[in-house]
């Protein structure tokens, strides 16, 4: 309280001490004649001084009645467990009550004791009682007496009283949680060596050449490392929870972003799963037509048949749980690394007819200098880099988990960075060793049956495939190239049933997970009942049966090349967001973004972002189209909504900032007569009890100039 706000001399004042406030021995007969005026203090209490003041608030140990309170007959005692706040009479606690222009003294009883060691089962008092207290009598328990009481005691053997049992906390479930290798690295490197490796890699080389296949790698890693980067900075900013990058993006950007880009994550983690089967149901398929054996045609609808059937038992691996899920991952693991070590030492051996007949060459300098530039045949650069790219986007297996790593701050960086390395040298090697040993187009004829051939025209059908390009062999045309040059055929298949099997299993683990996280928080009406988690692993088994039924309708489409683009755009999208979300929020200033992880740059990050949005236009811009059409109806429904989500965004960040730094240009712009706005400042105390006096100051601004009211 200020000092003209304090009682005039004209005022009588009496200063007394808590203690003489306090007594209980003086009668319910005290009058002001009873205070006598003190100048010392005792002890630690407080001097309080007495006036005809017209309130009561306190200036430093002083505090200010009203006279109403010493009436006589009224009673001044309280024992050292009363606050004399009860002397106040009820006009005055009506005033207390508003609180207009003062501000309440805190309870006493609550300091009383400050260095007293207590018992650590007494609860303090809330905000609301500091601030607020009771005009109630208040009776405080010694603390030997609470002890003795038998409400919180403990007995012999350790058992709880049961009064108090009902405050205890429930018992944490115990819950599985992974380290950075198990959680993130083993599992973003089985989800990005998918079907790729085995099955696209020697193709890549075959049409962009040793050259430009290197660069599409190695863009792909660009985009994905940068990514990783603010996916670091925005995991190491915070606790991350369930849900990933819907997390992240949502917590950073806000609601209507990360509601978008949540849903569209998780339909593209869902068609990917998809396309990760049907790779493998092509592998199937091959095997059963080299052995003479078909479903029903050796074409799209065998790939269907088989896909639905393999993405059934995935699904029931996945309703297992994550535990096993994480478990079987690590056995594919194993059978990935063993049939990699198969085919490297495969393309040391010496080439046999067979191979030869496939297009398989060896160790050739030829071979290099035919296959170091591209070939295009119906594709260009990008549309390579679009089939391409999914290859690449396993990064986010281990963030979509987060809510399962013991660390997903320091798991996160460490395992993410260190895959896309792994990974990263792994396509290059295959890259280089398929485009140096094979050809393009291989014919099935080798010199040696041409040779013994008495008559050469019968092969002449299948030489003119190579001027025509209709060979049946070579990288262009033959997925199998890996599997035939490996030294032991059979392995290399296990392997891309390990690296598909594994791919799909992640991304129908993580697809789930984050609509799970989506649902959770309430953003779209009618899809709440798939945020439901079952058993102590909170696992989504309503958000698996969704996931389940659009995988089951995208491998119906049964054609990898035409699946593949459409996942590159969403996670495309997904890419820029996290880039975008890392550089806002570091470009508003906002105080609470402080990460661990220092190797970041905010322009990095809006380059990362750039790259991502430029390359989905390249690959197809009608596809880029649809996608943000999608995304800006997702955003525009949210922001409409107005979800009841408050979580600290970098766009309320910006919006301070922005605000701020309009006000500050205002104070160097000169004001002109046109442009004049009246600005009031309205001294109205509480504006609800001068509602009058506002309304009328409201009729001269109109809502279009500055109005500011002094409480």
């Amino acid at each position: 309280m200020s000092s003209n706000s304090l009682p005039g001399p004209s005022m009588p004042r009496f200063k007394v001490s808590m203690q003489e406030l306090r007594t209980t021995s003086e009668s319910p007969e005290a009058s002001l004649g009873n205070l006598t005026t003190s100048q010392s203090t005792l002890g630690a209490e407080s001097m309080v001084t007495i006036s005809t003041g017209t309130a009561m608030s306190t200036t430093g140990s002083t505090a200010w009645l009203h006279p109403n309170s010493l009436k006589k007959k009224k009673s001044l005692r309280g024992d050292p467990d009363r606050h004399i706040i009860f002397g106040i009479g009820k006009d005055d606690r009506d005033f207390w009550r508003n609180e207009e222009t003062l501000e309440k003294p805190p309870i006493i009883d609550h300091y009383r004791r400050p260095l007293e060691k207590t018992d650590p089962n007494i609860a303090r008092p809330s905000m609301y009682d500091l601030m607020h207290g009771s005009f109630r009598d208040i009776t405080a328990i010694p603390l030997d007496d609470y002890k003795e009481s038998g409400d919180k005691e403990k007995r012999e053997g350790g058992a709880i009283d049961d009064k108090m049992a009902k405050f205890e906390p429930p018992e944490a479930a115990g819950r599985v949680k992974f380290g950075w290798i198990q959680g993130v690295m083993i599992r973003c490197i089985l989800n990005i060596l998918g079907v790729m490796l085995f099955l696209r890699v020697s193709w890549v080389a075959a049409q962009a050449g040793l050259l430009l296949g290197s660069v599409v790698i190695l863009l792909a890693a660009t985009v994905t490392t940068l990514t990783t980067l603010s996916m670091s900075a925005i995991s190491t900013n915070g606790d991350v929870k369930g849900g990933g990058t819907y997390f992240m993006i949502s917590r950073s950007l806000g609601p209507e972003f990360g509601g978008s880009i949540g849903v569209m994550f998780s339909f593209a983690n869902a068609v990917g799963a998809a396309m990760h089967i049907v790779g493998l149901s092509e592998t199937v398929r091959d095997l059963m037509k080299y052995n003479g054996a078909a479903i029903i045609d050796n074409g799209l609808n065998d790939v269907r048949i088989v896909g639905l059937a393999m993405c059934s038992l995935l699904m029931m691996v996945v309703f297992i749980g994550t535990a096993f899920e994480s478990r079987t991952q690590v056995a594919l693991l194993v059978i990935l690394t063993i049939s990699l070590l198969n085919y490297i030492l495969g393309t040391f051996m010496p080439v046999t007819e067979f191979q030869q007949q496939r297009g398989i060459t060896g160790y050739s300098f030829e071979t290099f200098s035919e296959n170091l530039m591209p070939a295009w045949r119906g594709h260009d650069f990008f549309s390579i880099f679009g089939i391409f790219f999914p290859a690449a986007t396993g990064i986010m297996a281990g963030a979509n988990i987060s809510g399962d790593l013991k660390n997903p701050s320091k798991a996160i960086p460490k395992g993410t960075l260190g895959a896309i390395a792994i990974t990263t040298g792994i396509y290059l090697m295959a890259l280089w060793m398929t485009g140096v040993t094979s050809v393009r187009d291989a014919s099935g004829v080798t010199a040696a049956m041409l040779a013994a051939a008495n008559d050469t025209s019968i092969y002449s059908e299948k030489l003119n495939c190579l001027a025509n390009y209709t060979c049946e062999f070579g990288l262009m045309n033959f997925y199998q190239v890996m599997e035939v040059e490996s030294i032991w055929g059979p392995m290399v298949t296990a392997g891309i049933f390990a690296a598909t099997l594994s791919s799909a299993l992640a991304s129908l683990v993580s697809a789930p997970k984050i609509f799970q996280a989506v649902c959770k928080d309430r953003l779209f009406p009618y899809i709440k009942v798939f945020g439901k988690g079952y058993g102590r692993e909170e696992e989504p088994r309503r958000a698996y049966a969704l996931v389940f039924v659009i995988t089951m309708l995208v491998i119906l489409i049964g054609d990898l090349n035409v699946i593949a683009p459409i996942i590159s755009n969403f996670f495309l999208a997904a890419y820029a967001l996290i880039n975008y979300a890392c550089f806002d929020a570091s470009f508003s200033r906002s105080p609470g973004f402080r990460p661990t992880f220092k190797y970041y740059n905010k322009w990095v990050s809006l380059l990362g972002a750039a790259i991502c949005v430029t390359i989905m236009f390249i690959i197809s811009w009608w596809t880029a189209l649809i996608t943000f059409c999608f995304f800006a109806m997702l955003f525009v429904y949210i922001q409409r909504r107005k979800p009841d989500a408050n979580w600290g965004s970098s766009t309320q960040a910006n919006s301070y900032r922005n605000a701020l730094m309009s006000v500050l240009k205002l104070t160097n712009t000169e004001e002109h007569v046109k442009n004049y706005r009246p600005q009031l400042l309205v001294l109205t105390g509480s504006p609800a009890d001068r509602a009058a006096l506002v309304d009328f100051a409201s009729n001269i601004t109109k809502g279009n100039s500055l109005l500011i009211c002094g409480h």
